[in-house]
Parts: C-alpha cells; sequence; structure tokens
C-alpha cells in the first residue's frame, strides 16, 4: 500500500497536499474509496480511505491505526565528509532506508567538493526529498532530517549536544581495534542518539580527528578492511539494526 508523510493529520482525517496530490492521482492514479497509508510528523501511521480529491489536495478518513515500530530503537545521525559526486544522495537513499534519523554534511579539510552557499537552497532541497522518497519506500513512519552542510567549528559545537559521538578512523582499522564500536552500543538503551562522524574519500585530516576527539568523540573502525566514505555509514548502520533489532 502506498505510503505519504503529511503535514495536516487528526484522529480522525489526513490532508494530503504538495506533489504528493499529483502522484495520488497521476501517477497511481487512484480514486475515491482508494487506501493509503498516512504518516503524520510525530511517527503515527494510519491506514485510510480517500474520500475527496481536488487538484489542491486529498483528503482521507483514518480506518485505522497501524502500531508496527519499524524505527531503530536508538537515533543514529550519520555525519558525512562532503564526497564528490553523488554519493552524498546514495548515502542518504540508503541511509534512510536503513533507519538514520538524520543527516549532517561536514565541510572537511580533504574534501574535494566546494561548497556553493548560493546553490545550498536547492541541493538540501533535492536532498530531502531522496529522503522522503526513500523513508517512504522503505516503510517508514518518519522522515529524516537533511542539514545544509557544516564547518569543523559548528561540528564541535553540534557534539555538545550528544553523550555518544563516534569518529569512523580508518587508522584504528589499520592498528586493528575492534571494540569501541561494540562496546559504545553496549552502554547505549533505546531512546539514546548516537553522533558518527564518516570522513570524505581522503579521509579525515589528523588535525579533525584531534579537536573531535578534543571534544569528546571516540575514534573507532568499523571491521579491520578499509571502507569508502559511502559504504561506511551504511556498515555502521547495520551494525545498530543488527544489535538492537535481531540478536535481541
Amino acid at each position: 500500500m502506498q505510503r505519504y508523510f503529511v503535514e495536516k493529520m487528526d484522529d480522525n482525517q489526513s490532508t494530503i497536499l504538495g506533489e504528493d496530490v499529483h502522484h495520488i492521482t497521476r501517477v497511481m492514479r487512484m480514486s475515491i474509496g482508494d487506501q493509503l497509508i498516512c504518516c503524520n510528523p510525530s511517527g503515527k501511521a494510519a491506514r485510510c480511505t480517500i474520500t475527496e480529491i481536488t487538484n489542491e489536495s486529498v483528503l482521507a478518513n483514518v480506518v485505522e491505526w497501524i502500531v508496527d515500530t519499524v524505527e531503530l530503537p536508538i537515533n543514529v545521525i550519520i555525519v558525512s565528509g562532503l564526497p564528490k559526486g553523488d554519493k552524498l544522495e546514495y548515502v542518504i537513499q540508503k541511509g534512510t532506508e536503513l533507519g538514520a534519523s538524520e543527516f549532517v554534511p561536514f565541510i572537511a579539510t580533504r574534501s574535494i567538493v566546494k561548497w556553493d552557499e548560493k546553490k545550498s537552497g536547492k541541493k538540501v532541497e533535492r536532498w530531502e526529498k531522496i529522503a522522503k522518497e526513500a523513508a517512504e519506500q522503505s516503510h517508514r513512519t518518519k522522515i529524516p532530517t537533511v542539514q545544509a552542510p557544516l564547518t569543523l567549528k559548528q561540528l564541535l559545537s553540534l557534539g555538545e549536544s550528544y553523550q555518544y559521538k563516534l569518529i569512523a578512523y580508518e587508522e584504528d582499522a589499520k592498528s586493528g581495534e575492534k571494540s569501541k564500536l561494540a562496546s559504545t552500543l553496549e552502554q547505549m538503551k533505546p531512546g539514546d542518539s548516537l553522533l558518527v562522524v564518516v570522513g570524505p574519500e581522503g579521509g579525515l585530516a589528523d588535525k579533525e580527528v584531534a579537536s573531535l576527539r578534543d571534544a569528546g568523540f571516540v575514534s573507532c573502525s568499523f571491521g579491520p578492511r578499509i571502507l569508502r566514505a559511502e559504504t561506511a555509514p551504511l556498515y555502521l548502520l547495520s551494525a545498530v539494526s543488527y544489535y538492537f533489532e535481531l540478536a535481541r
């Protein structure tokens, strides 16, 4: 059943607006009486029946609320050093499918891509759209937040709000470190948040790692192999899912 995220939804009715109206009427060719799933901003989902269609909106009555839990038990915030090409789009799409709650691009020293502030609005809008579509496809009840890129200083400030924060550091992988990720997950309980920093293609600079460590971040490996910038976040999310959703 097709899933849509809506801003206006009460206990009895949901109102679908914007591009989703076109998708419902022109792409899915739904009509009055057809059913779909609506998710409200708080993460609750309901099976609904379409009762009215106009050019601007689709109204649907709530038939039943869905109680299945599909979100990760902990909130995982992925901080990605800006990679080249469309790699960040890939991370956002697949990371959403794997349960990330937020994506934070990071303007790293070794980022090849130079961030253009003039185009930032449209770029972030595209990332948000990718996250929304991936959340619908994977039947999530929440759309991950996507921020505009942060500087190192801004990232250090962001880290002050989190108790658990890790750095994926290839030097730790090379030295054989393999316990810090597992030990961090062992300390966490449902509802906690984990902030994870992954570098760009060239990795994080030593000064960046030193600054992050000074701010309370813990560097660790994601196994003995060196992962690409777009692979590491997906490895982390898969590990979290296994630990909290399958191994218990």
